[in-house]
């Protein structure tokens, strides 16, 4: 899962992006409001954490605009701010959960694990499944047929991006961008190579082969067509 920090003193966001990193996800950070709201309107983010006093745009302002444009994405206001009247705004101005400064990093992940597991209908979503591949969010355990398949932190990420979006051809580029937060290189062939050891965990042995590469555009996790 992808969770975006917006956050502008670098003690604090460095230590939730490596917090937050170790305990499995994809973190992105962001110093002020204005590169946090292209960032959140330009990615999909299962999550953003936003502090309130920011430079550009505030932390009310971001999460404002977000809304305005039809962006439900789960949010997180993290502020010094603790006052009633300034939880009471963040909630109502869309914020999941509203965490005052000082705070347990403990408690932060089980906040943050339960917005994810809410995710943004409001139900409960913990895993994903496609044919009898099975993979839980939480506890962060792939299953094939039954059998655990053990991965590292990026090919759980490249499987979660795959499956959340099944039966789509997802280009070099959007996969570079989603789960190695960086640009795509046409000299690297990181992607390939991530891609074929994924491949050879969750297919090898299987009949029926889940992903595919569709030449020339990328790769797609789908359930093949019968001939």
């Amino acid at each position: 899962m992808k969770i975006l920090i917006v956050e502008d003193e670098p003690k604090t966001g460095e230590y939730l992006q490596q917090g937050l990193t170790e305990a499995g996800f994809v973190v992105d950070l962001a110093r002020d409001g204005i590169d946090g709201l292209h960032m959140a309107q330009g990615l999909d983010y299962d999550l953003v954490i936003l502090d309130v006093m920011l430079p550009g745009l505030n932390g009310w302002e971001v999460l404002q605009r977000l809304r305005a444009r039809g962006q439900h994405m789960p949010a997180m206001f993290l502020t010094a701010r603790d006052q009633v009247e300034d939880r009471v705004k963040g909630l109502e101005l869309g914020a999941d959960d509203y965490l005052v400064k000082p705070f347990s990093f403990a408690e932060l992940l089980a906040r943050v694990r339960t917005i994810l597991r809410r995710g943004r209908s409001g139900q409960e979503v913990t895993t994903l499944k496609v044919a009898d591949l099975e993979l839980d969010l939480l506890r962060r355990r792939v299953s094939r047929a039954g059998r655990r398949v053990d991965l590292t932190a990026k090919e759980f990420g490249l499987l979660e991006l795959l499956m959340r979006r099944h039966g789509e051809v997802l280009p070099r580029s959007l996969i570079a961008s989603q789960v190695w937060d960086m640009n795509f290189d046409s000299d690297t062939n990181v992607i390939e190579v991530a891609v074929r050891r994924l491949r050879s965990k969750i297919d090898e042995g299987q009949t029926v082969k889940l992903i595919q590469t569709v030449r020339g555009m990328g790769y797609v996790l789908e359930v093949p067509q019968e001939p």
